[in-house]
């Protein structure tokens, strides 16, 4: 597969699995608030089902084009542009500034796992 090709697989394949597990481990904090614990957590479970069936594809993809630390960067980045949007969005939480700092810091780590 041609590189380019493989890191915008990799790159929409964690886009996705990123959503599942963001609902997986924080929409019960909305939507099931008052059921029990383990009712939550097996909902989740079902949910996080989906996340791995597209993040086990993505990291194996990505690991024909990327080193092992370049992969994780690129994940955390993606789940902070995932985590933001539904913070604000689904779970209603102010916008804030620190954010921005965050994502920048993440920059700051996405430039020096890739620069070599």
């Amino acid at each position: 597969m041609e590189p380019r090709l493989a890191i915008y697989i990799t790159i929409g394949l964690l886009v996705a699995s990123n959503v599942f597990m963001t609902f997986a481990w924080y929409a019960h904090l909305k939507n099931l608030a008052d059921k029990p614990w383990w009712l939550a957590a097996f909902i989740s479970w079902g949910i996080a089902l989906f996340e791995y069936q597209l993040q086990v594809p993505a990291n194996r993809t990505g690991y024909t084009v990327l080193s092992l630390p370049q992969l994780k960067i690129l994940q955390e980045v993606i789940a902070l542009m995932v985590f933001v949007p539904f913070l604000v969005l689904y779970m209603q939480q102010p916008l804030k500034l620190d954010y921005l700092w965050a994502a920048l810091c993440l920059m700051g780590a996405v430039y020096f796992i890739f620069r070599s």
